[in-house]
């Protein structure tokens, strides 16, 4: 009887064992499962990083470009070479007219000039930076003024065709704009103000005529 007793023992302490061993074996498997799971995360979180790096690197580089280009832009609408008018003959003393520019800085500059000249020749006779691509011949935009002051701006004489067709190409152009060579100093316009636009375009009346 008492052998029996032992192998029962026996039998018990190994099927113990072996459930331990499986028990083991089972939170192994389980752990590993686990580990994976979370190295695979890492991994999935470090790639999706990478990838996002890369498409920050892509927006970078496209916004880079863009800015370039606005900046080329910039300077193609700015810096046509400019075309210098004669000097203009003083005013007689007590006939003195004057006109205030207003630069693109915001800096004011008043002159002192005869009747029947106008801004264009005005500006350029005293180094403002005011183009003429056309030649002060209404053919072009580039002589683009704002003038600042409604009451003034009705004193003008109105604006012919050829002007307003030109006035159309303008860049910012409001609804006191108005082309310097065709703005002649009068008596009515004495102390005229106008503001030089932050930039112009040069397209001429001869550009529609080559495409056309």
């Amino acid at each position: 009887m008492s052998g029996w007793i032992g192998v029962r023992s026996l039998i018990g302490a190994n099927t113990l064992r072996c459930m331990r061993s499986e028990q083991a074996r089972q939170l192994q498997s389980g752990a590993t499962r686990i580990l994976n799971r979370n190295l695979s995360l890492h991994t999935a979180t470090i790639s999706l990083c990478r990838r996002h790096q890369h498409e920050l690197g892509i927006k970078k580089g496209l916004i880079r470009d863009h800015i370039r280009s606005l900046e080329l832009d910039r300077r193609r609408f700015s810096t046509t070479q400019v075309t210098r008018h004669g000097h203009l003959d003083p005013p007689k003393p007590g006939e003195e007219l004057k006109v205030t520019f207003i630069d693109k800085e915001g800096d004011e500059h008043t002159f002192e000039v005869a009747e029947g000249d106008n801004l264009l020749d005005i500006a350029q006779a005293n180094d403002l930076e005011m183009e003429g691509a056309c030649g002060g011949s209404c053919a072009c935009s580039t002589c683009h003024v704002i003038v600042e002051s409604d009451e003034m701006y009705d004193k003008i004489p109105e604006a012919t065709d050829d002007e307003n067709d030109m006035l159309d190409l303008a860049f910012g152009l409001t609804e006191t704009s108005r082309l310097g060579c065709q703005v002649k100093m009068a008596k009515e316009l004495d102390g005229l103000v106008v503001k030089l636009p932050q930039m112009t375009r040069n397209m001429q009346a001869s550009d529609f005529e080559k495409r056309s």
